[in-house]
């Protein structure tokens, strides 16, 4: 089980920015946190779509207004649960499940520095 973050910095308009304990940090743009979502719904759109790119999107999947998050909140000492401006709020984002998702790969700190983080 992965240990707690040393920080999260939450930008509502543009990502989630994880420090680790090891040192490195991740960013997560907020619509790639929005696809990525672990609740069973998401999941279950993203099965969907590996097998039939052509699958209908729900009414929610895109209102023409840009997605933001609204808020955050810690879940225990395990994950964080994001509130979507579309509504979404079912999927809670444990830290292992974050390790496991990032898009870039996990930076340390000098990388970030260097611009390597976005």
């Amino acid at each position: 089980m992965e240990q707690p973050p040393a920080h999260l910095e939450l930008e509502k308009t543009r990502g989630l920015t994880v420090r680790w304990p090891d040192g490195t940090s991740s960013f997560y743009p907020i619509d790639y946190l929005r696809r990525m979502s672990p609740s069973a719904e998401a999941r279950i759109l993203r099965e969907k779509l590996a097998r039939n790119p052509l699958t209908v999107l729900p009414e929610s999947a895109g209102d023409g207004r840009p997605l933001t998050v609204l808020d955050a909140e810690l879940v225990g000492n395990y994950a964080v649960r994001i509130r979507f401006s579309d509504g979404h709020n079912t999927g809670l984002y444990s830290w292992d499940y974050l390790r496991q998702i990032d898009p870039d790969g996990p930076r340390t700190p000098a990388e970030a520095e260097r611009g390597a983080a976005p």
